[in-house]
């Protein structure tokens, strides 16, 4: 119930681990630990039904003692809010705890001023650093995340310096990835300076994965590539920055990445990887080809896969097979072979293939978690529902637990078994406190896709009690509001989160397509889209977006052109379904039903398709 403090919500380690205070984290173990930061694991955190005294009346001490017994208590937004008072006038271990705490507890206002307090006393730690950054991306602070980066992936042997001469990183000029190694590599020539190119580099890429973890692509890209000097950076440290231009859907800049780090190292397996996939991207596939098979004799180990992997992406299905089976007759890696074949099989639409090759690795053992999770969503896909729920059950406790539950909860509301369905979200929370935030979002919109739009949308607003101004809760309340009807009031969330994230690409996207695809505004629908995909020029979410404002514009052309290349780039149903109807509407209903027909083989269910269909062709539901 809303209001009341959750007995299950204590800040821990890990589950069942110990109190929080009593956990160190430093950076170097980062790689090894989980999401929020891997610093510390939260449950859902109701808010307390009694107000805590005013801590601004207390010393940083009394306050510290309110916050803890709030955490233990179940209300997590009166520790996190209580600490970051506290942090005002404490110490360094007032206003690192109190990071921790606002982090874990996803209160993001008392995080940033909890954190900013932390830095601020602690400039050349590195912990003080990385949790700033992170705080910063998750509130689409781009030039604070980037300002935080030299510190964190210093090299040791200079973070040592600083600390002893206590000369504040900005007083001094930092040293970036690769500038600093490079440079230092090339000044001395000595081993100790190819260490520090190394130190430097994975501390780069030990960053980069935590801040993936809470921040999307772009978001990671704006910061890390301001801090990394391009001119004198290294092939490892341009790798990646090829890497996560990739993500950010920026196949230019990916490609300028990997070819100015092939131009420094030849042999960068991870640069060659990166342009590969990046001619896929742009389409060209006689590229991409000759250099996947470049990564195979390079790196035989590595790259073995490679070759399949980019046909694949190509679409080119029957030849990624026939080189998949080519490896197989080798013998060398035939269980890889068949997890790749069993996918292929079904990311292609053969399910009855599919079906075949992961029965046969479930039942040899190999992968099998997986296996069961996709046979299960093949019986789903035929309309079994009885043997689909036994296949997610089957996986309610392994590592696939989350995504099992989910789909077994929404099988079971379509049966009006409501109780049972939240009952299986609900258990694994209270076995799995830190996981209450995401499990709350999936609720909500299992709620809101089962005819129940009014209570996802109350469940969201009543997390937003907890977790104040959480951008993600916002915006998700915002996409729940549309799909209730209220669109005015949806286009009015995310114009007020656009507010606060006024160059953050995914809100521009989606405020746009709303304005789109409920004729509002669409010259400035338009405007919005374009300048998210000036950010994100090759995602295809936006190239949907764009040509679905062209459509309602009138330019079927214009819309069938930036159609087509959003469904060549993710396949997806609800592109496809756009993108028929741009075809149908303009003339050429031959071509549409061609499309149709294509995507409904891949995903038989889809409701976008199907929807369009009966609107459009309601005697004939499903084109011949």
């Amino acid at each position: 119930m809303a209001g009341a403090p959750d007995k299950n919500c204590v800040v821990r380690a890990a589950p069942g681990g110990s109190i929080v205070g009593r956990v160190s984290f430093p950076f170097s173990r980062f790689r090894s630990v989980p999401r929020s930061l891997m610093l510390v694991l939260v449950a859902g955190c109701s808010a307390a039904a009694q107000t805590a005294p005013d801590p601004a009346t207390r010393d940083p001490n009394a306050a510290t003692v309110i916050a803890e017994i709030a955490l233990e208590r179940g209300d997590c937004r009166t520790a996190a809010e209580t600490y970051a008072t506290a942090a005002r006038r404490g110490d360094v271990n007032v206003a690192r705890r109190a990071s921790e705490v606002a982090l874990a507890c996803e209160h993001l206002p008392a995080a940033w001023e909890a954190t900013r307090r932390w830095r601020a006393l602690a400039p050349q730690d590195r912990d003080a650093a990385a949790v700033y950054a992170t705080v910063a991306l998750k509130l689409y602070r781009i030039p604070e995340a980037r300002s935080a980066i030299p510190t964190v992936i210093r090299p040791d042997d200079e973070a040592d310096a600083a600390d002893a001469s206590g000369t504040p990183d900005g007083n001094r000029p930092a040293r970036k990835s690769g500038a600093a190694g490079p440079e230092a590599a090339q000044d001395s020539g000595t081993a100790a300076g190819d260490a520090s190119v190394k130190d430097s580099d994975a501390k780069l890429g030990q960053l980069a994965a935590l801040l993936l973890q809470e921040a999307d692509a772009t978001a990671v890209l704006g910061a890390v590539s301001g801090a990394i000097d391009t001119d004198s950076a290294s092939p490892t440290a341009l790798a990646l920055l090829a890497e996560l231009a990739l993500g950010a859907y920026d196949v230019k800049r990916a490609e300028e990445y990997a070819t100015l780090a092939l131009k420094r190292d030849p042999n960068s397996f991870e640069a060659k990887d990166a342009l590969s996939r990046a001619y896929v991207v742009r389409g060209d596939a006689n590229a991409a080809i000759a250099t996947a098979r470049e990564l195979m004799r390079m790196d035989p180990e590595r790259g073995a896969f490679a070759l399949a992997e980019v046909l694949a992406s190509l679409d080119r299905v029957e030849e990624a097979r026939r080189e998949l089976e080519r490896i197989r007759a080798e013998g060398s890696r035939t269980a890889e072979v068949d997890r790749r074949l069993a996918l292929l099989a079904y990311t292609s639409g053969d399910f009855d293939e599919a079906q075949r090759r992961f029965t046969e690795l479930a039942t040899s053992n190999q992968g099998s978690e997986a296996a069961l999770l996709y046979l299960a969503q093949i019986a789903e896909r035929d309309g079994d529902t009885e043997t689909a729920l036994a296949g997610y059950r089957r996986l309610v406790n392994s590592s696939l637990a989350v995504a099992a539950r989910s789909r077994a909860a929404a099988l079971l509301l379509e049966k009006k078994q409501r109780g049972e369905a939240l009952t299986l979200l609900d258990d694994y929370v209270s076995e799995h406190p830190e996981q209450n935030f995401e499990i709350t979002v999936t609720k909500a919109h299992l709620l809101a896709d089962h005819g129940e739009s009014d209570t996802g949308i109350a469940l969201l607003s009543a997390a937003l009690e907890n977790h104040p101004d959480h951008p993600s809760l916002q915006y998700d309340r915002a996409v729940l509001l549309e799909r209730a009807g209220r669109v005015r009031e949806s286009v009015a969330a995310l114009e007020r989160l656009l507010k606060e994230r006024e160059d953050d690409p995914a809100i521009l996207n989606a405020l746009g397509y709303t304005m789109a695809d409920h004729n509002i505004e669409l010259s400035r629908a338009e405007s919005l889209i374009r300048k998210s995909l000036k950010a994100m020029p090759d995602n295809p979410a936006v190239l949907d977006s764009l040509g679905w404002v062209r459509f309602r514009r009138g330019d079927y052309k214009g819309a069938v052109e930036h159609l087509s290349r959003a469904y060549a780039l993710a396949r997806d149903p609800e592109i496809a379904a756009h993108w028929g109807e741009a075809l149908w509407v303009g003339g050429q209903k031959q071509e549409a039903r061609k499309v149709w027909a294509a995507a409904l083989a891949r995903d038989p269910d889809s409701k976008p398709l199907k929807e369009t269909l009966e609107r459009l062709i309601p005697s004939n539901p499903e084109p011949s």
